[in-house]
Order: structure tokens, then sequence, then C-alpha cells
């Protein structure tokens, strides 16, 4: 239990609790209110006298323990550039939770992430939303898949065209997307007939890639597109409209120039990173100020590292570039907790203090978007992982 804390929930409201407490059951949060409502303590009490409380960040989009800390090919297992589709290959089974950059994620109060295959495939894989705590990655699995990773623009490009093999354009690259999602579709309607009627329909032979894709044509999960510019952008929203799939851009460097068509499509950016350089031609219109564009005119924007592309722990960092660019101070700290939580669809497990969800609970001396400051105490399932009030 904690007492005597400055809550901001970030809750639908934003509500905030000057002098509140917090019960914890079973891992999640059992109980929040105001101390003038507070009945009796348990044994467990933390008093944070008076500090600010926030629930854990959430990073909704990087490789964490995919690409690994200081390592090169022995270490890279994000990127499985031996076929262009490959949704059946699993996050998970490529997680490595003694990375250390696992341990500098909660010093910084990164609670969760998703994690995911990299860019170099057109259909690189199913993404795992995951706790940043826990040496066995079966433990720390929140939804997986949460989503199916998709790639447009030049990662596939320059990929394959090394290899002298499809695609080497934008138009190889979303014809082999069609292509699959139709041969999926048609495998997800054979199957259904056979389960409805056995007598009269044959059931179809098993088939890894299409059976990885049942989900998103069930709207259980949702299409992830690596996009950065503009028409990639609005390639991603065409193929998800033809085959009725819910889509989310990833990176969406470009989402500043198009908020009017994001808007109208009602589509949710993971905008970033934005703390590195213009690596190549799509990321010329690279910049921070893109989260404020996009959050200023209603479109559900949440902010990411890519990690390792910017170090996880630097995501309150990346907030707080943002707020200095122009974002709503509210704004980037919901962009780092329930926003992408709702993009992402757990947002019934973390990213707000509520009753019932994950207690991931961060302390602050200060404010959490001030550089000099990181949380002098983590609880991740009720559970004190990092303290330094001792």
């Amino acid at each position: 239990m904690i007492i005597n804390a400055e809550i901001h929930t970030m809750d639908d409201n934003n509500t905030v609790i000057k002098n509140g407490y917090i019960c914890f059951s079973d891992g999640k949060i059992s109980a929040v209110g105001e101390m003038s409502e507070l009945k009796k303590t348990d044994d467990n009490v933390i008093d944070v006298k008076g500090r600010q409380v926030y629930p854990g960040f959430v990073d909704a989009h990087t490789h964490l323990g995919i690409f690994e800390d200081s390592l090169t090919f022995e270490g890279d297992d994000g990127n499985e550039d031996t076929d262009p589709i490959m949704p059946q290959l699993r996050a998970i089974d490529a997680v490595n939770p003694f990375d250390r950059y696992f341990d500098e994620a909660l010093s910084a109060g990164v609670t969760t992430v998703l994690t995911s295959p990299g860019s170099a495939d057109p259909i690189a894989g199913q993404i795992a939303a995951i706790k940043t705590f826990g040496k066995r990655i079966d433990r720390m699995i929140i939804k997986a898949p949460v989503a199916i990773k998709f790639a447009l623009g030049e990662n596939p490009k320059s990929t394959y065209s090394d290899k002298s093999q499809t695609p080497v354009t934008r138009m190889a690259t979303a014809s082999l997307i069609r292509e699959t999602l139709a041969k999926a579709k048609n495998y997800y309607e054979d199957k259904q007939n056979y389960l409805s009627d056995k007598e009269n329909y044959d059931k179809p032979e098993y088939d890894a890639k299409c059976e990885a894709l049942i989900p998103l044509f069930r709207k259980e999960i949702t299409a992830h597109f690596h996009a950065h510019r503009a028409d990639d952008i609005f390639t991603a929203i065409r193929i998800s409209k033809e085959f009725d799939i819910d889509c989310v851009i990833v990176h969406g460097t470009d989402g500043h120039l198009i908020c009017d068509e994001l808007v109208s499509d009602g589509i949710s950016v993971l905008s970033g990173p934005f703390l590195t350089d213009r690596s190549k031609p799509e990321l010329k219109n690279l910049t921070p100020h893109s989260p404020s564009v996009m959050s200023a005119n209603g479109i559900p924007t949440a902010i990411i590292t890519d990690h390792p592309e910017t170090p996880i722990q630097y995501l309150p960092l990346c907030a707080a570039v943002a707020v200095r660019e122009g974002m709503d101070r509210t704004q980037a700290l919901r962009a780092i907790t329930i926003t992408p939580s709702k993009i992402c669809g757990i947002s019934d497990r973390v990213g707000s203090i509520e009753k019932g969800k994950d207690a991931n609970i961060l302390v602050f001396d200060g404010d959490p978007l001030d550089i000099v400051n990181k949380p002098v105490m983590v609880i991740a399932d009720a559970k004190i992982v990092k303290n330094l009030l001792l």
C-alpha cells in the first residue's frame, strides 16, 4: 500500500489526487482514493510523503531484448531476411530477458514495452507486449501477439536489393503484402467453412503463415506498419482498407504534414524516434515537433524510442523534448502511459492508475519530465524493484 501520494492517474479524466493512497492485491491495484477515505492500512505501508506518483511508462515500439546490448550478429535476432514474408515469427522467441537494457528500462520507469521484429521484411512477424521485469519471457507477456509487423519504404527495398531478390521497389513490397493477405483471407474462409460444415468442405492444409494472420481478420490484433514517408503511410492505409484490418502507423515521420488525412481515416501513430539523425532519405522531414502537431490535431499519438535506435531509458526524455517543441505537457505524459496502451489494446492492464490494473507504479521527487529526475521508486506488479529512498 502507498499512502500520502500525489497521484497522477492518467485515467480518462486526467484525475490528480493531491493526497491519496493506492492499495495492492495479487499484483493488481485493488483501490485508489483520497487519504481521507482510507479506512485502514495493511502491514506493508509505503509512505511517500507527498511525492508524485505515476503509472509505469509504456514504450509502444522497441526491439528490446531482440537487438542485444554490445553485440553484433550474436545478439541480432530481429531480422530474418532470408524470406520477405515471415508473419509466423514470434518476437517472444528472440527476446533475451537478461539483456542489461531491461534493467536500464526499469531504472527509467519503463515497465511495459512492445518488442518487435525488425523492418527488413515486408511482413516481419508477431509483436509482443511484455513487462520489463522477469527472468523468463513466458511470465513477462501481457499479450502475444499484440500486432503483426509490416514494413514499407526503404528498409525492405534496401535489404532485398542487396540480395538481388524481390522486393526492390515499393510496388513489389505492397504486392507481396497484398498477395499474402489475400491468400491468408482465403485460407481463413476455407477454415471457417470446414468448421461450420465438415461434411461438405475439406479442411485446408495447415499453413503457418496464414494461421499467423488470421487474428488480423478477426480484429483480435492490429497491423503495425513501419512507414516514414507520406506515400508509404497512405499505402499502409490503402492496404488495410482493402482487407478490412486495423492499422497503426509506426514512426509516421511525415505524419505532421498530413494530419487532415490521418484524422479523416482515424489513424493512430507511434511517433519516433526523433532523438536521432536523419540517416536515410525518407527521414528528411524528421522533427521532434511532429508529435505536438499530430496530438494537437486530435490524432492519437504515442511517443516511442524504437530502442536501440534511441536507448529505452530515454523515453521520458523524448517526451520532455516533445513538450519543449510545443506538445501539451499532459498529452506528452499520456503519450508514454495511457495513449500507447489504448492504441495497442492493452489499456485493460497498464497505462493508468485505476482499480483492477497491474500495479506498476513510479514515485518521483519532482517533475518526471525534468531531465535531472528519475524514479526514486519503481513498483512492478506490486513489488518494489527499484528503490532510491532506502
